[in-house]
């Protein structure tokens, strides 16, 4: 019989977390591609407020949906098998978005687009992997740096204009698909499942529709739509947003989404590991406090730069923290052979949450006034009544939970 030292296992589980973080991250960058590139799209293409919109939205809806098969695979098979699937999957819809977006070709965008959402699925699979690794005690700690991945929208944000400039459209696609095909072979040759991952064989179909039968999956869907989902739009739209409202260049609109990424990537673990010290419901009653603060900041156009990216830091810091408070909420609640299922459909609300808002804010854009207030004063009603709904409906401490049957 083989046995595992506490040692050994303390740096098994390091390094599977890192290794999966950065798994995320590579994905979240394939995922986010068209976002960071959008106003330079809507430039050259002469695309409307409202065409602009669905080019960035289509990719996350497709990611949001395929979370719902993912979560449930990942069950089957575990994360290893899913994290390496997922990156090889992602790699020819990154190279044909790039082959698109060299060609100028709208409708192509548009279809190949969609399949770049795969990348996006990625989320679904590694909250049970960390699951396996971590006991409940520090599942809010684990969730949150697996969530911490989120950082490759900032990646995104931040270098995928400038790599454009240096190097052409579709050299920098093809860059991102180099990076996707290394990571899955590391993945095939570090990677590991924790000793305590069983598969569950059970069919597919009857475990999703266990987990919609469970309070709890419909509960931290909502909450997870409006944290994850307003990261999610804000990452992808803020470029668009930024250049409109302020006049920035596209490549000074993608660093200063990346700082809003960035923020928010850094408060998500922070909220998942105040998650596992105090109640899960005061860390996102306080994230949807300031989220609807400072929404309604945003309103007014603080001015540039100081002002204006010190709102938008917060809010993303309200939403990062807000994120990983719900997934560790996720982790306390949900049965334990059925986390992949329910947190596939939890992550599918999330993207779902991010689709949207930029239709939203496209529809709404007032040009005379060359302002979004309707857009972002819906925001500040969905972060109130979230906030309404979690003090006076969820609870503070929670029973163990049953297993599905």
């Amino acid at each position: 019989m083989v046995t595992v030292s506490v040692t050994d296992l303390g740096k098994q589980r390091g390094s599977n977390l890192a290794l999966a973080t950065w798994v995320s991250a590579i994905n979240f960058w394939a995922w986010n591609m068209i976002g960071p590139l959008s106003t330079t799209y809507a430039g050259d293409l002469s695309l409307s407020s409202a065409e602009t919109s669905m080019l960035v939205a289509t990719p996350i809806l497709v990611g949001s949906l395929g979370r719902i098969a993912v979560g449930a695979l990942t069950d089957r098979f575990g994360g290893r098998a899913m994290f390496i699937a997922i990156s090889v999957a992602s790699i020819l819809p990154v190279l044909a978005v790039g082959a698109a977006g060299a060609a100028e070709s709208y409708p192509l965008l548009l279809v190949f687009g969609f399949f770049l959402g795969i990348a996006g699925t990625i989320f679904a699979v590694g909250i049970p992997f960390a699951n396996n690794w971590y006991e409940p005690s520090r599942r809010g700690f684990a969730t949150g740096v697996f969530g911490a991945g989120m950082v490759g929208t900032a990646l995104s944000a931040f270098f995928t204009p400038r790599f454009v400039n240096w190097f052409g459209v579709f050299a920098t696609h093809a860059i991102v698909a180099v990076a996707l095909a290394i990571t899955a072979v590391v993945c095939v040759l570090v990677m590991r499942n924790s000793p305590e991952f069983h598969p569950n064989t059970d069919p597919v179909v009857p475990k999703l529709k266990a987990a919609l039968k469970l309070r709890v999956t419909w509960e931290m869907s909502f909450l997870y739509a409006v944290v994850f989902g307003g990261f999610v739009a804000f990452s992808n739209y803020l470029p668009t947003y930024i250049k409109t409202i302020y006049g920035f260049s596209a490549v000074d609109a993608g660093a200063r989404t990346a700082a809003f990424a960035l923020a928010a990537v850094i408060a998500r673990p922070i909220g998942g590991a105040l998650a596992d010290r105090i109640s899960p419901k005061y860390v996102v009653l306080v994230s949807f406090a300031g989220t609807a603060v400072m929404a309604f900041i945003a309103v007014f156009q603080p001015p540039p730069d100081v002002w204006s990216a010190t709102d938008f830091i917060l809010l993303a810091i309200f939403l990062g923290i807000g994120t990983g408070g719900v997934f560790a909420w996720v982790a306390r609640r949900a049965p334990a052979r059925s986390v992949g299922s329910v947190t596939g459909v939890v992550a599918a609300a999330g993207g779902l949450g991010g689709y949207f808002p930029p239709l939203v804010m496209g529809a709404t854009y007032d040009p005379v006034g060359n302002d979004y207030t309707v857009g972002l004063l819906l925001l500040v009603a969905t972060a109130i009544v979230a906030l309404i709904y979690t003090a006076t409906k969820l609870h503070a401490r929670e029973p163990v939970p049953a297993e599905v049957r």
